[in-house]
């Protein structure tokens, strides 16, 4: 519904919850009476800084987070919590493949990260040198990342599902000598040879690459020009570097955007509005604590695993949950057997998975003790409500309370969130923007358009997550704009619907459209439409070239178990399309698949999609979890 649901439908947070919570509604109370400014001091609170800062904002021509302020981020992330007599509480559980587990405590976790620092400056390591780091979830990618940070060297991580091509771009455009890889790794069981693949790379790149090797497939390595990861351990192991005080400003990674829904781009993120906000954000959204244990699923390789599963919960001092392998294998149940076995207490993954848990059937969560989670958070694309339900109810007992985040690789990190402890809940609507944050739906002028009215979503006040490219447009070019009113303005590219009470509904990308017959058709309101029909576990729609109508929507649709995909079941889909939107949005062709192609951390790529439906060339499917199922989609539509 564009003006969302009636209040009394709306879900309220537990009692309980809410007197524990980080943010009380005393707190959000607080923050418009004190400033803006006074949320981001807060966040600010929470980091230990080597050199105070001077003021919170420095907004003269180049957008500056904490100016004067001096940290270091492993040093925030480890050493601190070991000098706080915390070293022996949790820092990582990693759970392998092949149902291997090591756990390191913040102590080991300090000695770790401490001889391989040592070890990338006896290799020539410098400050400002870009490390690029080509691992799988194992414990190895997180120390290294650490360890860069140790040492002032901004890291770039490249997601191990990318081909040697995207590598070597990847390696040219941030002019980085150094690698850090693996022999390889496995996927659902198949050991896969990385190591292969970054020699191919390192061969198309002009610059001389230093290799570091991680063993995860075989005890030894064979010779050649790199270096054992373990041995430089071994060889560093007791050496203590002192954490480089890094300007606020100074870079600590670059990350290239996902290309889901474009080609990718290089993100630079610096130390101090970086690590202020995702620390922030963990403490308020998540309701994050030192003695909890999150586990946010999406790989490391994206900014998600970036500010969810490293920097953000050891910032806080908290645990984190590293995860090889697939939410179904060996059994559908192994997400779940994971949050038992380790007391999980905040779970966090993306609507695209959640549909993939209901296909399966609430069976498998029910086989396990999930009582230990007390927060869900949702990411990634819009939920909806069908799906926000299960989801709280299968996983979450019809307690835990469910944040239904927003956020972009450009942000860093949450801006569009309820607060657990706080805000009431809609089910399908993200929330408002995070106490510091302004947000607005405006239309193609720029003007705020009424309550229920669609439009693009913009932000309207600088935040501390903001990519350094954001920072930097003197010229207010690109997506960083001003209004003609001289306002300051960031255009996320995604349309959105603020209903009466203020809540924002995400409605997908803004170029995520169809022009069928002269009128322009939202993918994620045809997407909802499908979704909500009894047996559908998840669908996307793409644009199909059409000689009459120019554009004609393709609906491929993954049926729940044990429901066929038949005819009756896509009358079902096109009359509800039909009663949601209009016979005008009912797609021409529906394709029911087992699966959709999705990246690691489970977004569904429609790029790959739209070229099945339009027989175009699929380029290098490499990146995707599931590479396999865009030949049998292809296969699907050829009979």
């Amino acid at each position: 519904m564009a003006n969302g649901r009636r209040k009394d439908e709306w879900e309220e947070p537990p009692t309980g919850f809410v007197a524990e919570a980080n943010i009380t509604e005393r707190d959000a109370d607080a923050f418009p009476e004190a400033g803006w400014p006074a949320c981001w001091e807060a966040a600010a609170d929470l980091l230990e800084w080597d050199r105070p800062y001077d003021d919170v904002l420095d907004d003269d021509g180049t957008t500056c987070w904490f100016p004067g302020g001096r940290l270091n981020a492993a040093s925030n992330c480890v050493d601190r919590h070991v000098a706080a007599d915390r070293g022996d509480e949790t820092a990582i559980i990693w759970e392998g493949k092949l149902e291997e587990t090591r756990t390191y405590t913040y102590r080991e976790l300090y000695a770790e990260v401490n001889a391989f620092a040592a070890a990338l400056r006896d290799l020539g390591v410098g400050e400002d040198d870009v490390v690029t780091i080509y691992l799988p979830m194992v414990p190895e990618l997180p120390i290294a990342m650490l360890a860069c940070a140790r040492i002032g060297a901004p890291h770039s991580v490249v997601f191990a599902g990318f081909s040697a091509d995207a590598l070597a771009t990847r390696m040219s455009g941030a002019d980085s000598e150094y690698l850090v890889t693996c022999d390889g790794y496995y996927r659902r069981g198949t050991a896969l040879d990385l190591k292969h693949m970054a020699d191919n790379a390192c061969l198309s790149v002009e610059q001389s690459i230093e290799r570091v090797i991680v063993n995860r497939l075989h005890d030894d390595i064979p010779a050649g020009d790199h270096h054992a990861f373990d041995d430089l351990v071994a060889d560093h192991a007791g050496t203590e570097i002192a954490p480089v005080e890094r300007d606020v400003d100074d870079l600590l990674f670059l990350i290239y955007t996902s290309g889901t829904t474009g080609e990718p781009t290089l993100v630079r993120h610096t130390t101090g509005g970086y690590l202020a906000h995702v620390a922030w954000t963990s403490h308020a959204v998540f309701d994050l604590m030192p003695d909890d244990v999150l586990w946010c699923s999406a790989d490391v390789g994206w900014i998600t695993g970036h500010s969810y599963t490293v920097y953000g919960p050891l910032s806080i001092g908290a645990t984190t949950v590293l995860y090889e392998g697939t939410p179904d294998h060996p059994e559908k149940d192994r997400l779940w057997e994971v949050i038992d076995r380790n007391d999980v207490n905040v779970f966090y993954t993306a609507p695209t998975s959640i549909r993939a848990f209901m296909k399966w059937g609430s069976e498998y969560p029910d086989r396990h003790d999930l009582s230990s989670l007390r927060l869900l958070g949702s990411v990634g694309e819009p939920i909806d409500e069908t799906t926000w339900q299960w989801y709280r109810e299968h996983v979450g007992g019809g307690e835990c309370p469910v944040v239904d985040t927003w956020w972009q690789t450009e942000t860093g990190g949450v801006v569009l969130s309820t607060l657990p402890g706080v805000d009431s809940m809609q089910p399908g609507a993200v929330g408002r923007s995070l106490p510091g944050v302004e947000a607005a739906v405006v239309d193609g002028l720029g003007k705020p358009v009424d309550s229920g009215l669609p439009g693009e979503l913009v932000l309207t006040r600088p935040w501390p997550g903001m990519a350094k490219s954001l920072c930097e447009q003197t010229d207010w070019g690109g997506r960083r704009t001003r209004t003609a009113d001289g306002d300051w303005q960031y255009e996320t590219g995604d349309k959105a619907v603020r209903d009466g009470d203020g809540y924002l509904h995400l409605r997908g990308r803004a170029d995520d459209v169809f022009n069928v017959s002269g009128h322009r058709l939202s993918s994620t309101e045809i997407e909802s439409a499908i979704v909500g029909v009894e047996g559908v576990a998840e669908a996307a729609v793409v644009g199909r070239s059409d000689t009459v109508k120019g554009m004609a929507v393709h609906a491929f649709v993954s049926p729940e178990s044990n429901v066929a995909g038949d005819d009756a079941l896509r009358d079902q889909i096109e009359r509800a399309v039909e009663s949601a939107i209009g016979a005008i949005a009912v797609p021409h062709t529906v394709t029911f698949a087992p699966s959709l192609p999705k990246t690691r951390s489970g977004k569904v790529v429609r790029r790959y999609l739209e070229a099945i439906a339009n027989g175009e060339d699929l380029g290098d499917t490499s990146a995707l979890r599931n590479p396999e199922i865009v030949g049998e989609l292809e296969s699907l539509l050829e009979q």
